[in-house]
């Protein structure tokens, strides 16, 4: 669970990127889950855009991707949601959340 202040810095880093994908009227399927979690291991950080003919509610859509990835829903705004999970990776640099 992240804290106020973790979930504002994340979300100061997730202005400036762009949406890694789109959910659809399709749904979450599992090509897309394993680009997404591919992602989030790169990046710890992704935006994804639901689109109108999505079924469900943004923020729930965003909870439930945010649910099947391991990840944490930073916010969804509008139509757009952040996620966010450590990544796993040796190597990279880790976004800090101090």
């Amino acid at each position: 669970m992240l804290t106020s202040k973790q979930r504002s810095k994340l979300k100061s880093l997730a202005a400036n990127i762009s949406p890694v994908g789109q959910v659809g009227k399709e749904g979450i399927g599992e090509n897309m889950l394993k680009s997404f979690s591919d992602c989030l291991e790169a990046r710890e950080l992704i935006k994804v855009n639901i689109l109108e003919n999505a079924d469900g509610v943004p923020r729930d859509v965003g909870c439930e991707l945010a649910a099947r990835l391991n990840a944490e829903c930073v916010i969804v705004i509008g139509r757009k949601a952040v996620l966010y999970r450590r990544s796993s990776r040796k190597g990279i640099e880790h976004i800090k959340l101090d």
